[in-house]
C-alpha cells in the first residue's frame, strides 16, 4: 500500500471542513487533523473495513476544533464542544439531521477507550487513528511505506508540546472530563513517547 492509493475524498464538505481545519487551527493541528483521517483510511483499506470517507474525513477535520481558543468551552468537554461545531457545520452543508448527528458522534467518541467497529465504523477508525497519532499505540499496524509518506507530506511539527499543554489544560479546567482521566492515567508521557516521533 502507498500513499496514492488511499481514499480521499473530494466533496464540498469535506473542502470546507479543510478550509476551517485551516483557518482555525495552529500548522501542528492542522497536520495532525489531516493524519488522523489518512491513518484510519490507511488501516480501514488494510483491514478491509467499509466506512463513509466523507463523514471520517469531515469528522477528522474538525475533531480538535474545541481546543482551539475561538470554540473552546467552559460548559462542556472539548470533543463534545467539537461535535457541536461540527453539526452546524454539516447543517450548514446541507446534511440531513440524522448524518448532523453522525458527525457528532463520531468526535465525540474518538476520546473513547474503544468503539466497536460493528456498531459504528467511522467511530471506530477515528477513535483508533487519533490515538496512533498522539500516543503512537499501534502505529505499527499502519503498513511501514504510508507511514513514511504520509509523515513526509504532513510532518509532525510541534504537535506533541501543544497537544501536551492542551490536554493538560483541558484536563485542568474540566476535571471530570475524559482529557482529565487521560492526564491522571499518563497521558503526557505517552506523547512524549510517541515512536512517529522517532
Amino acid at each position: 500500500m502507498r500513499f496514492d492509493d488511499l481514499v480521499i475524498p473530494d466533496t464540498p464538505a469535506c473542502r470546507g471542513a479543510l478550509e476551517v481545519a485551516t483557518g482555525y487551527h495552529t500548522p501542528s493541528l492542522l497536520n495532525h487533523s489531516i493524519r488522523a483521517y489518512l491513518w484510519a483510511a490507511a488501516y480501514a483499506q488494510d483491514q478491509g473495513i467499509a466506512f463513509d470517507a466523507e463523514l471520517l474525513y469531515v469528522s477528522s477535520m474538525l475533531h480538535d476544533i474545541g481546543l482551539v481558543p475561538e470554540f473552546d468551552s467552559n460548559a462542556v468537554p472539548y470533543e463534545e464542544a467539537g461535535g457541536h461545531v461540527a453539526w452546524a457545520f454539516c447543517a450548514g452543508a446541507g446534511w440531513s439531521p440524522e448524518r448532523r448527528s453522525r458527525a457528532y458522534e463520531v468526535i465525540v467518541k474518538h476520546m473513547w477507550a474503544e468503539v466497536p467497529v460493528a456498531e459504528d465504523p467511522e467511530g471506530h477508525l477515528l477513535e483508533l487513528s487519533t490515538g496512533m497519532d498522539i500516543s503512537g499505540r499501534r502505529t505499527d499496524e499502519i503498513p511501514a511505506e504510508v507511514r513514511r509518506e504520509v509523515l513526509e507530506r504532513y510532518p509532525r511539527l510541534e504537535i506533541a508540546k501543544e497537544f501536551s499543554v492542551c490536554v493538560a489544560d483541558q484536563g485542568a479546567r474540566k476535571p471530570a472530563s475524559f482529557a482529565a482521566g487521560f492526564v491522571r492515567d499518563g497521558i503526557v508521557d505517552r506523547i512524549l513517547r510517541n515512536p512517529l516521533d522517532d
